[in-house]
């Protein structure tokens, strides 16, 4: 970098990037944008995400923001598509950035209206200047005006709005734009002549030089600047700056072309593009366009490659004599579609879309999409509205297929959602999960509920409108169990049939105090559980405290188990909130649409459990209970006595920097999860004191795994998965690493190991259990898992009680609640549960134990635990030791190492890279 340090950088750009934050790398490395996609984030202590190959569009973002990014720069044409197609894929964010063109004011607008959350920086500044000049920030509450501002210099840059005579001009008047001061490049290697044309001396710093951009611009009353155009000829394509004359350099050198033109068009808005025009020698036959296209592209990278080219035989002049560039006509692309007529319904679709991108009134199966005038942004453009169609594919499908023929073959698939919108309408099959608790699934204690803070303007329609269309959105809301001969059958009603009126319950709080709303809120959705009925198909109930006019009331959101899990509620709360939001400015609620049905996926999942493929992993199933040890508390669970009623139950919060650590730190230099931490402290503190031998370890997850191609990510339901795990983590000094010492790291590695040692993706445990008949014999008579795991995850902490600023997000301290049956017998000898609640001071991990009164003292249980914390302890102090760290055998998952090998590999490269 020219000059100053990336950290300084960092703080220059006024950034506030931490350890939860993740920014997306996409960039490619002759863009200078990629040096803020790398070293900001990494010397300000947040991530970095490597995006795959091809066009980051709007999927891409939404696929970004699931992995955990929190900042996405774009270039102003990708944000103008994604915010035109669809903007609620920043959602998520906590900023975008954008620039390097003029940025539609209106499309910040749209994209800030589907993300209020959202801040928006525009950046300006050319590559001489890497990496940025000025930016202005538009933070979520600020109102976007007519005119995107370039904002302000960044410190240590200079900006000047300059005169013919290199003399400053006064606000409002339009002037030429020239940058100096720190990051400012010399000039061009080896180009003395392009050099001396844009850089010169700075008349207002002796001795620095200064950068004429070209670019006019002007200074606003408040001290900001406002693109206004370019002073020459140069033009932006796709956020690369371009001379035309280059090109047309390379056109003219092309066989049987005596004279070449290019220009930048702008047929239609938004949508610029190069196009070049030839005159031919005088052998129009040997002139052929697409061969001189053809001819550009093997010399200029592709933003170069004019979209078209025309042959006329002569260029307009001005009276002057020179190319009369405003007289050249647009290029026609429309002509006669290629080939054949569609055979699909997919190539329909494609052939659809393409025309009515390009403007064209036909376009055929076999026709190019950059032939007939596409683009990179274009292409972005297609696969969000294809994706509208249930037509699946990438934006750089579309560079490597081009024609709707070769798209339609490589395209998933979606249409039986979209063309059906019933898909999820019908009988729903039994998932292992449901099975495995039996009637008690059905109970109407089986619930999970949230608490949220509502706007004080809330109102009664509002409310019910907006609940009415995520019931309408997310099936399973609408299910009923009904027990006609044959046993109980799962069934989803039709779109509509439930009434979202009749689900809200509204208590006046005018008179409670902000303080007490939230333990209110909690009372409230207990006693609302005992309304659900599974039978009538009340699967949902509202608890609506409104706290009267101008204060923030609360919601309490109560779902019956059977058809909402953890990752469920991330997709529900925020649908609620832009349906209520809708529905509040007088739109009609349009929640996303839903990839793939609960029904499809579980009638999916039924179909595995015979394949002879999860049939195999059996052997490797029943081996984990091989020399187990014996039962927790001396003996077996009685189903009768060790009940739901009767637990001990405790908890514990680990607040501060030891949080901080464990969350963030200790799962990076460990290349692991922080379930596995929790999970190998947890099995160390089980192991203290007993004696040594292997604990089976029921882990409880989303369970959301594919299954043939149906991805349920944004789908709502039951999905929870339960697959054993086989820990033994004897030989491994505990009191060491309760102190912090090496044998802290061994635990986790050693755990780490064991818990992925586990036959494919971990659902054959439970379909071979329950759903096939030829096999859940033999895994019957295996003994119970010890422990039951579940780590929940990372959620929002609780809102400002009584503020208006913090609507729709999490209230209370409870993160989800949850109620069951008492008379459910105790899955497991003791119970372990985790979760991540970030707050004002920083992020809390919860701890929670559980196990029957019958075999554990209370004491016991509290002893378990603080043993447990120890442990945590040890290997967060341990994480501070610069040996701590490394990889194990399964970070090489295509190669065959032991973790002696492994270690001996980074012991090596230790000894090479002091």
């Amino acid at each position: 970098m020219p000059h100053g340090s990336v950290a300084a950088l960092a703080g220059e750009r006024g950034w506030s990037l931490g350890p939860d934050d993740a920014v997306l790398m996409h960039a490619p490395h002759a863009f200078d944008a990629s040096l803020f996609e790398i070293w900001v984030p990494l010397v300000s202590g947040a991530r970095v995400v490597v995006a795959g190959s091809g066009v980051v569009d709007a999927q891409r973002v939404r696929e970004a923001v699931a992995a955990g990014v929190t900042a996405v720069h774009l270039t102003a044409g990708s944000f103008r598509v994604v915010a035109e197609e669809a903007p609620e894929s920043f959602k998520g964010l906590r900023e975008v950035l954008t620039g390097g063109d003029v940025v539609p004011a209106a499309s910040v607008a749209r994209v800030r209206e589907a993300c209020p959350g959202l801040a928006v920086r525009h950046l300006y500044g050319p590559t001489e200047t890497t990496l940025s000049a000025t930016w202005h920030r538009l933070r979520p509450d600020e109102a976007v005006g007519d005119v995107l501002p370039i904002g302000r210099p960044l410190p240590n840059r200079r900006v000047y709005v300059l005169d013919a005579f290199l003399q400053p001009v006064p606000p409002g008047v339009t002037g030429e734009l020239y940058l100096a001061g720190a990051g400012l490049a010399r000039g061009y290697l080896d180009r003395p002549g392009p050099t001396a044309e844009r850089f010169t001396a700075d008349p207002f710093a002796s001795g620095e030089g200064m950068y004429r951009t070209g670019d006019l611009a002007r200074w606003t009353d408040g001290g900001e600047l406002v693109f206004a155009g370019r002073a020459d000829a140069q033009v932006k394509i796709r956020g690369y700056r371009i001379e035309p004359g280059e090109i047309e350099t390379v056109l003219a050198a092309a066989p049987g072309v005596v004279q070449a033109a290019v220009v930048a068009r702008e047929d239609r808005p938004g949508e610029r593009r190069l196009v070049g025009y030839v005159v031919p020698d005088g052998r129009a036959a040997d002139t052929d366009a697409d061969r001189i296209r053809e001819h550009v592209a093997n010399v200029l990278p592709d933003y170069m490659v004019p979209a078209a080219v025309l042959v006329l035989p002569e260029l307009p002049v001005t009276a002057n004599g020179k190319v009369d560039r405003k007289a050249l006509p647009a290029p026609g692309f429309a002509g006669k579609a290629a080939g054949r007529a569609p055979h699909t319904v997919a190539e329909d679709i494609l052939c659809a879309l393409f025309a009515e991108l390009l403007g064209l009134d036909e376009v055929g199966p076999e026709d190019s999409f950059f032939a007939r005038g596409g683009d990179s942004i274009m292409s972005m453009q297609l696969a969000a509205r294809a994706r509208r169609e249930g037509v699946l594919f990438s934006a750089q499908d579309v560079f490597e297929q081009e024609t709707p023929g070769a798209l339609a073959a490589v395209a998933r698939l979606a249409d039986a959602v979209r063309a059906a919108p019933d898909a999820g309408v019908g009988e729903v099959a039994w998932t292992p999960g449901m099975l495995a608790l039996g009637e008690y699934a059905l109970s109407r204690e089986f619930a999970q509920w949230m608490t949220v803070t509502t706007p004080a303007d809330l109102r009664p329609d509002v409310l019910t409108a907006g609940l009415a269309a995520v019931l309408d959105t997310h099936d399973m809301l609408r299910a009923r169990v009904e027990r006609a001969g044959g046993g109980p059958r799962l069934v989803v009603s039709a779109r509509g049939a439930v009434d979202a009126a009749g689900l809200v319950t509204r208590i006046d709080a005018t008179d409670v105090p902000a303080g007490d709303l939230d333990d209110l809120a909690e009372r409230a959705a207990r006693e609302e559980t005992e309304r659900l009925d599974t039978g009538a198909g009340v699967l949902v109930r509202a608890v609506w405290l409104d706290a009267g006019p101008g204060r923030a009331g609360r919601l309490a959101l109560v779902i019956h188990h059977l058809v909402v899990d953890g990752v469920s509620w991330r997709i529900l709360l925020p649908d609620l909130r832009a349906a209520c939001e809708a529905a509040a400015a007088g739109r009609v609620p349009e929640p996303d649409p839903v990839g793939v049905s609960f029904r499809q996926w579980a009638g999916a999942l039924a179909a595995q459990a015979t394949e002879e493929r999860r049939v195999a992993e059996l052997p490797q199933w029943k081996a984990l209970f091989e020399g187990v040890a014996p039962p927790l508390g001396g003996r077996a669970l009685d189903p009768d006595q060790d009940t739901l009623t009767g637990m001990h139950r405790h908890i514990w919060e680990l607040p501060g920097a030891t949080a901080a650590t464990l969350i963030a730190d200790t799962p990076a230099m460990f290349h692991c999860g922080v379930h596995e931490v929790l999970l190998a402290t947890l099995a160390g503190a089980v192991a203290s004191g007993r004696p040594a031998a292997a604990l089976v370890v029921d882990i409880e997850g989303h369970g959301r795994e594919p299954v043939d191609g149906a991805d349920p990510s944004r789908t709502v339901g039951w999905f929870t998965g339960v697959h054993p795990v086989r820990l033994d983590v004897s030989g491994v000094d505990l009191d060491e690493a309760a102190e912090g010492g090496p044998a802290a790291g061994e635990l986790l590695k050693r755990v780490k190991e064991q818990a992925r040692a586990i036959p494919g993706d971990g659902l054959g445990h439970a379909l071979l259990r329950h759903l096939n008949p030829a096999t859940a014999p033999e895994l019957d008579t295996l003994p119970d898992a010890h422990i039951g795991f579940n780590y929940l995850g990372r959620f929002a902490g609780a809102g400002r009680a009584g503020t208006t600023g913090d609507a729709w997000q999490p209230a209370g301290t409870t993160v989800v609640g949850s109620s069951a049956d008492p008379r459910t017998p105790a899955p497991h000898a003791l119970e372990a549960g985790a979760y991540v609640r970030d707050t004002p001071d920083g992020p809390e991990l919860a701890l929670t134990l559980a196990g029957p009164a019958g075999l554990w003292a209370d004491t016991a249980v509290e002893r378990l635990g603080r043993r447990w914390l120890d442990l945590l302890d040890g290997l967060a102090a341990h994480t501070a030791d610069p040996a701590a760290g490394g990889h194990t055998a399964s970070d090489f998952p295509l190669l065959d190492l032991g973790q002696d090998e492994v270690e001996e590999f980074e012991a090596g490269f230790a000894d090479d890279h002091p």
